[in-house]
């Protein structure tokens, strides 16, 4: 799982049938993560808004946590950070 900041929403008008009627986050994970990667595209099914800190999960993890395990999701965003200021994040 990873915990990330949403910085902007994509908007896509031609996908897969599976995914119609999903939104699309553009995640930014904490440094404290260690991604390699940099930004991810998560279904949000739970409604975050942008600036909000979520928890993300990928993989297989992602299509059960959405109810879709026959969609191809690869990253779904499955809860809001309550409080910024309990995040303890150890090394």
């Amino acid at each position: 799982m990873i915990v990330g900041k949403v910085v902007g929403s994509l908007i896509s008008t031609r996908k897969s049938t599976n995914l119609i009627g999903n939104k699309f986050m553009i995640i930014e994970p904490l440094p404290e993560m260690h991604m390699k990667a940099g930004n991810i595209v998560a279904i949000d099914n739970i409604g975050a808004g942008i600036g909000e800190l979520v928890l993300v999960a990928t993989g297989s993890a992602a299509r059960i946590g959405t109810g879709s395990p026959e969609s191809p999701i690869d990253a779904a965003v499955v809860g809001i950070v309550d409080d910024e200021n309990d995040l303890k994040i150890y090394d």
